[in-house]
C-alpha cells in the first residue's frame, strides 16, 4: 500500500494552508487567525481519520479483485501474438485500477500498462500484443494490479495468477496456414513453379481420364478398353527418400538482416522445406554443428513437423568457428543410407580449404545441396551509386568479395554439388525449388 495521487494533493493543500496561517500569525495576529488555526487542526484530524479509514476499510476488499491470463499455447518469432488478461471485480461498487503484466524479456510490447474502471460485480478483458524477438522458453510472471481505494487516497499493488512458461518457436504461422491448402496450391503461394514430369522413376498414383497435354505413354489401354474412353495413369514423385539438413550454428549466423538474425531465417527455411518434404512422403532429419550439436534421425509423416519444431525452437547460433570436415565425418557416422544432404551455411572465400574436402567426403555417399546465405547489405552496396572515394572503395572491396565467393560456389558445382545462393528471407523458396527439381529429375 502506498499513497495515491489524491492523498498527495490533500497533503499539499494542507501544507499550503499551514504556511498561510503561519504567515497570518506573524504579520496579522488576531482572533480571526487563531480561529482559522483551530479550524485547520480540526480539519487536519478529520482528514487523517478519513484517510486512515479509507486505507483500512479498503484493505480487506482487495482480495475480491481477481485476474487471470490467457496466452497462446506457443508464440511465433517475429509475429504479433495476442495475450488476454481477464479482470474480475466481485465487489458491489466500482473499482479504478491500472493493469500490467510481467512479460518476458524475449518479447516486445507497447500496449501496457493499461488503466481500467470496473463496475460493480463486473468482469472485463484487455488484450495486448507481444512480438517475440528471441526463440526459446519465455517466462511470464504474475499479473500486476494497482488498485485505487474507494476515495483514491491509497494505491494497492497486488499480483494475481501464476507464472507460466510459453515456448517461442520459429515462425510456424506460415506452416499452419499452408496445412489447409493442397500441396500444389501452397507451393504456388510461395512463388515456386513446379515443372511436371511423367515417366520412369515416378510412383504410380491413380487412374483418371486422359487430358489434353498428357503423353500417349500414360494411356492405360486395358482401362481404356474397359471404360470405353481414354484413361491415363497419373504418377507421383517417388517417396521414402531421406532428407538430412546440416545446419551451421557458427558465428557467421549471428549476422542480422532486419529484426531476425540469419539463423532465425535458416530455421524458418528448414521448417518450410521440411513441411513440403514430409507432405511429399519423404523423411526429414537434422544435424547441427559449430555450437549446439543436435542429431534428429529422419522421421516421416506430416504430423512430425511438430516433432521437428519442438526439437529446434531453442537452437541458437554460437561464437564457434565452423569445422566442415568434422561435421561431414559426424554425419557419415550418424547416417549411412543414401540421402539428400542440405548444408545451410554462410560461405566466404577462406572456407574453401576446409569445405571442399568435407563436401567430397559427403558426396561419396549422399547427394548434396549447399545453401549459401548472402547478406542483404552486399546487394545494397552494389546497388548504391558511387559518388565519392569512400563509395568507390566500398564498391571495389564488395565486388572482390563477391567474385571470390562466386568462384568458390562455381568450384562446388564442378564437384557435382547443387548450390543455392540466397538472401535470408528467400532461402525457403530456393531450397524448395532445388528439392523439387531433384525429385522431378528422379535424382532422389
Amino acid at each position: 500500500m502506498k499513497p495515491g495521487k489524491q492523498l498527495l494533493i490533500l497533503i499539499y493543500i494542507m501544507l499550503l494552508l499551514a504556511l498561510v496561517l503561519v504567515a497570518g500569525r506573524l504579520f496579522m495576529p488576531g482572533p480571526y487567525v487563531e480561529a482559522a488555526v483551530s479550524a485547520w487542526w480540526w480539519l487536519t484530524w478529520l482528514a487523517i481519520a478519513v484517510v486512515v479509514i479509507d486505507g483500512f476499510y479498503w484493505r480487506g476488499d482487495v482480495k475480491h479483485i481477481q485476474a487471470s491470463r490467457e496466452t497462446p499455447g506457443s508464440l511465433a518469432l517475429g509475429v504479433d501474438n495476442e495475450v488476454v488478461l481477464h479482470i474480475q471485480n466481485n465487489l458491489s461498487r466500482a473499482v479504478a485500477l491500472s493493469v500490467t503484466d510481467e512479460y518476458p524479456d524475449e518479447v516486445l510490447t507497447e500496449d501496457i500498462p493499461r488503466p481500467l474502471v470496473l463496475d460493480e460485480n463486473y468482469n472485463a478483458s484487455i488484450s495486448y500484443n507481444v512480438t517475440p524477438v528471441k526463440r526459446g522458453d519465455a517466462n511470464f510472471g504474475k499479473i500486476c494490479l494497482r488498485i485505487m481505494s474507494r476515495m483514491k487516497f491509497w494505491e494497492y499493488d497486488v499480483k494475481r495468477d501464476e507464472a507460466e512458461t510459453v515456448k517461442i518457436y520459429p515462425n510456424f504461422r506460415s506452416i499452419a496456414h499452408l496445412k489447409t491448402l493442397g500441396l500444389h496450391q501452397h507451393i504456388q503461394q510461395m512463388g515456386i513453379h513446379v515443372k511436371q514430369r511423367r515417366g520412369q522413376g515416378l510412383d504410380f498414383h491413380q487412374l483418371r481420364e486422359f487430358r489434353e497435354g498428357d503423353s500417349v505413354n500414360q494411356i492405360d489401354w486395358k482401362a481404356t478398353a474397359r471404360m470405353r474412353k481414354p484413361i491415363a495413369r497419373e504418377y507421383q514423385d517417388e517417396r521414402d527418400q531421406d532428407i538430412i539438413f546440416l545446419l551451421d550454428c557458427g558465428r557467421r549466423m549471428h549476422a542480422r538482416d532486419g529484426q531476425l538474425n540469419h539463423f532465425d531465417h535458416v530455421l524458418n527455411a528448414f521448417l518450410l522445406t521440411s513441411h513440403v518434404a514430409l507432405r511429399q512422403g519423404d523423411a526429414v532429419g537434422l544435424m547441427t554443428f559449430a555450437g549446439q550439436e543436435r542429431w534428429i534421425a529422419p522421421v516421416k509423416g506430416q504430423h512430425n513437423i511438430n516433432t521437428l519444431l519442438n526439437q529446434v525452437y531453442d537452437l541458437h547460433s554460437s561464437t564457434d568457428t565452423s569445422d566442415f570436415s568434422q561435421a561431414a565425418q559426424q554425419l557419415l557416422n550418424q547416417h549411412r543410407k543414401r540421402s539428400l544432404v542440405i548444408l545451410i551455411t554462410n560461405l566466404h572465400d577462406e572456407d574453401k580449404d576446409d569445405l571442399k574436402p568435407a563436401i567430397q567426403l559427403i558426396s561419396k555417399r549422399h547427394l548434396v545441396i549447399v545453401a549459401n546465405l548472402r547478406e542483404q547489405f552486399i546487394d545494397a552496396v552494389m546497388n548504391k551509386p558511387v559518388r565519392n572515394f569512400n563509395n568507390a572503395l566500398n564498391y571495389a572491396a564488395t565486388s572482390e568479395f563477391i567474385v571470390r565467393r562466386r568462384y568458390l560456389m562455381d568450384s562446388l558445382r564442378k564437384q557435382g554439388v547443387f548450390v543455392a545462393d540466397s538472401v535470408p528471407h528467400l532461402l525457403h523458396v530456393d531450397l524448395i525449388n532445388e528439392y523439387l527439381a531433384l525429385k522431378r529429375r528422379g535424382q532422389i
